[in-house]
C-alpha cells in the first residue's frame, strides 16, 4: 500500500499533462526480483545502476522488516549519503535510516505501530506522530495512505496545488493532509472526540509508561478532582483511570514485543512494571496469551522467522 501510494500519483500526473514529469525505478542490492507484501514480484536493478541521475531516493520497508543483510543496505545508504544528502524514507524505511545514522539532526516519523520501539532503539531522535516530516534534505512518512499525501506535497511544490488537486480527484482523495497533521492509528484514534480535561489525562499517561504516575497526580494535573476523573473515564472509555493506563502500559508492551528484539524482562521494565512475569500475567489478561505467544505468532504472519 505505501509503495502503490508512492508511485500511483505521479503515473496519474503524467497522463494528466501528458509527458513523463516522474519516472521511477525499483533498486534492490543484486538487481533480483522483489517480493512485496501483497505476494507480487517486483522487478528491480541494481542499485548503482537504478539510482544513476535519479534526484530522490525513497527507502520503503513494511512492518516487521528484517532484512536478512542489513548491513549492505546500510552501508549503502550511508555512501549514498555522502553522494546526495538528499533521502527519504516510507514507512518503516525510516528506520534503516536511523540505523545508518542519516537522522540524527532531523526530525522524523515512522509508521505509528514501531513508534514505540523506535523511540526504544533511538531515543535521541526526534521521532513524531505526523503523517509525514520534512525536515531539511530529510523527508521521512509513516506509510500507508500517507505517502499518496507526501507525493501530492511535491507535486503541489512542482505543478501547483490545482494540478495537485486534479491528481488527488483521480483516486476519490478528498482531502489532502499536509506535514502538519497526526496519525490517528490504533489507540490515537478516539482521542479527538474525547473531553479536553480526559485528553490531557491520558497524554500525561502516554508520556509515563517507564515510571508510572499515581492517578490522583494524573487527575491534579488534568484540573479534576479523582472522582471526576474516575466519573469521566468510566463514561468515555467503559474502564477506570487505572485501568486505561495499565491498558495503554501493556499495548505499548505488546508493541516493543512483535517489533523489537528486547527482551521480555526489557519490555516490562520499559512499560513500568517491575518484573516479567507481572508484566506477563496483565499481558495475558489483556490479549489472552503470553508475551512470547504474542511474539511468536505475529512474527510469524509477517514472515520474520
Amino acid at each position: 500500500m505505501s509503495l502503490a501510494s508512492a508511485i500511483e500519483p505521479l503515473r496519474s500526473l503524467n497522463r494528466l499533462i501528458q509527458r513523463p514529469a516522474f519516472l521511477w525505478r525499483f533498486a534492490s542490492p543484486t538487481g533480483a526480483d522483489i517480493e512485496g507484501s501483497m505476494g507480487i514480484p517486483l522487478p528491480t536493478l541494481e542499485y548503482n545502476a537504478a539510482l544513476r541521475g535519479a534526484d530522490y531516493l525513497f527507502v520503503c520497508a513494511g512492518l516487521g522488516t528484517e532484512l536478512n543483510d542489513e548491513r549492505r543496505y546500510l552501508q549503502f545508504l550511508r555512501r549514498r549519503g555522502v553522494v546526495d544528502s538528499r533521502l527519504e524514507s516510507i514507512s518503516t524505511g525510516t528506520r534503516l535510516l536511523a540505523r545508518a545514522g542519516l537522522l540524527s539532526e532531523n526530525r522524523c516519523t515512522i509508521h505509528w505501530e514501531s513508534r514505540s520501539a523506535f523511540q526504544e532503539e533511538f531515543p535521541n531522535l526526534d521521532c513524531t506522530n505526523r503523517l509525514y516530516e520534512i525536515d531539511r534534505d530529510r523527508l521521512t512518512c509513516s506509510g500507508g495512505t500517507a505517502a499518496m499525501d507526501m507525493m501530492l506535497h511535491l507535486i503541489s511544490l512542482q505543478f501547483g496545488r490545482d494540478r495537485a488537486r486534479s491528481v488527488a480527484d483521480q483516486f476519490h482523495h478528498e482531502h489532502i493532509r499536509n506535514e502538519n497533521e497526526d496519525q490517528f492509528g490504533g489507540r490515537l484514534q478516539h482521542l479527538a472526540h474525547l473531553p479536553e480535561n480526559m485528553r490531557s489525562a491520558i497524554d500525561l499517561m502516554q508520556r509515563h509508561f517507564e515510571e508510572p504516575i499515581p492517578v490522583p497526580h494524573i487527575a491534579q494535573r488534568a484540573g479534576l478532582s479523582v472522582r471526576q476523573l474516575e466519573r469521566r473515564f468510566k463514561m468515555h472509555a467503559g474502564v477506570t483511570p487505572q485501568r486505561y493506563y495499565m491498558q495503554l502500559r501493556v499495548q505499548r508492551g505488546r508493541e516493543l514485543l512483535i517489533y523489537s528484539s528486547l527482551s521480555v524482562i526489557n519490555v516490562a521494565l520499559s512499560c513500568g512494571f517491575d518484573s516479567a512475569s507481572h508484566f506477563s500475567a496483565w499481558h495475558k489478561r489483556i490479549f489472552g496469551k503470553s508475551p512470547s505467544e504474542s511474539r511468536r505468532q505475529e512474527r510469524t504472519k509477517s514472515g520474520r522467522l
